[in-house]
């Protein structure tokens, strides 16, 4: 039996101390590398709805984040969109009492109340039936159908709010939320009802139809197509510009329930003059209009 050289004798204390200067080393590539991968979406079971009676939808971590306290305001406060609110208001609690009801489209000049509308009608229903409010912003509309299936698991019932939802030339991304609002054979739940608000009211602009008009080889086939995208929503309710009298009406209604200290005559001569530095009349500018007289007097607004 040959005997053992010197360096034969090392070899093994040599392999363990090449093995332990490796070790670390591999395991801190392993947890960069961990670190660099994307977040894995949660799955459908990790979704808690009972936190919260609102939530955000993050498509990337396929996370929904409860919100505390909604931006919104009182149902009251909303004037000018008397039969709209009561359209809207109706369809929703019938929703809410699982009672057949519409996907609903609000489009129409900016500033009109669409969202505030939307928020309002879902914080007065929900105090007299359970409904969820979960907003997705209009660059995750793709992921739709991922929500859908993690909504899908839970029994309460859900209105979807997407704000300022529209698409540009080239983008298809308007397919999938076809498919998910009626066409796919999945369907949507029947515990998740989609409101949106646009300015346009077919959601996607003239240039963008009427191009695929003149290219279409059937004429008019890819015109349907567009159109029937905002076929999906059963109620269709326009917002438009409001007059004079109505704008003064909002401003007043603000500063009544705010109880700001200032008199009619005074808050309707600088209303007017806001309104007209702005260019336009509107909730919204009524609303920033209001912001700023509780600010010079020292009033705060909560909303």
């Amino acid at each position: 039996m040959p005997a053992h050289t010197p360096a034969s004798r090392a070899s093994p204390k040599a392999g363990l101390r090449i093995a332990a200067a490796i070790i670390p080393a591999l395991e801190r590539l392993a947890g960069a590398l961990e670190r660099l991968a994307p977040p894995q979406p949660a799955s459908p079971a990790a979704a808690n709805l009972s936190t919260a009676d609102a939530f955000l939808w993050h498509a990337t971590s396929g996370v929904l984040e409860p919100v505390s306290a909604v931006n919104r305001v009182e149902l009251t406060l909303l004037r000018g969109i008397d039969r709209q609110q009561a359209v809207l208001l109706d369809n929703t609690r019938r929703f809410a009492r699982s009672l057949p009801a519409n996907n609903a489209l609000l489009w129409g000049a900016s500033g009109t109340g669409k969202s505030a509308l939307i928020k309002a009608v879902h914080a007065k229903v929900s105090s007299e039936n359970e409904l969820l409010l979960i907003e997705i912003s209009k660059e995750d509309i793709e992921s739709l159908p991922r929500l859908l299936s993690l909504l899908s698991m839970s029994p309460k019932r859900c209105l979807l709010f997407c704000d300022d939802l529209s698409f540009e030339s080239g983008d298809s991304s308007y397919k999938p939320l076809k498919t998910a609002l009626e066409g796919g054979i999945h369907g949507k739940p029947e515990t998740v009802l989609f409101y949106a608000t646009s300015n346009r009211r077919h959601l996607i602009p003239r240039d963008m139809i009427e191009n695929a008009q003149a290219s279409a080889i059937v004429p008019g086939e890819s015109l349907d197509e567009k159109v029937a995208l905002s076929d999906r929503f059963g109620l269709w309710l326009g917002f438009h510009a409001i007059d004079q009298a109505t704008y003064l009406e909002i401003v007043l209604g603000y500063a009544r329930a705010f109880s700001l200290p200032v008199t009619q005559d005074q808050l309707m001569t600088e209303a007017h003059e806001w309104s007209i530095t702005r260019g336009t009349r509107s909730g919204r500018v009524a609303w920033q209009f209001i912001q700023d007289l509780a600010g010079r007097l020292g009033c705060h607004v909560k909303t």
